[in-house]
């Protein structure tokens, strides 16, 4: 049965053609605007030669890198704690991937 949710049949358990996404272990960077507990997930952006890895998304709202513990994929939702913004990552006109606003 289809769920119509591309993360479920893409990255999901199982199934035909399912790669696992690579894991990464996050460290708290000191990012002080969210609660003690999700810090691990966000970190301030370094500017332009700042280099996301992977596991990272930067909110084009508040410009804060929001980390995951899995590799990010297009059509992955994020959730921006610091200002309150929905994101979902796309791949971008350059081939790299980018978060775009949902509301």
């Amino acid at each position: 049965m289809k769920s119509g949710d591309p993360l479920l049949e893409e990255g999901g358990k199982g199934g035909a053609g399912a790669s696992a996404r690579r894991r990464y272990e996050l460290d708290d960077r000191g990012f002080d605007e969210v609660p003690v507990r999700y810090r691990r997930f966000y970190r301030r952006w370094g500017g332009p030669e700042d280099a996301l890895a992977p596991n990272e998304a930067l909110c084009p709202v508040c410009k804060i890198v929001i980390r995951s513990s899995r590799e990010l994929r297009p059509g992955d939702r994020l959730y921006c704690m610091a200002c309150m913004t929905r994101l979902t990552v796309v791949e971008g006109e350059s081939g790299s991937l980018e978060a775009r606003v949902v509301y």
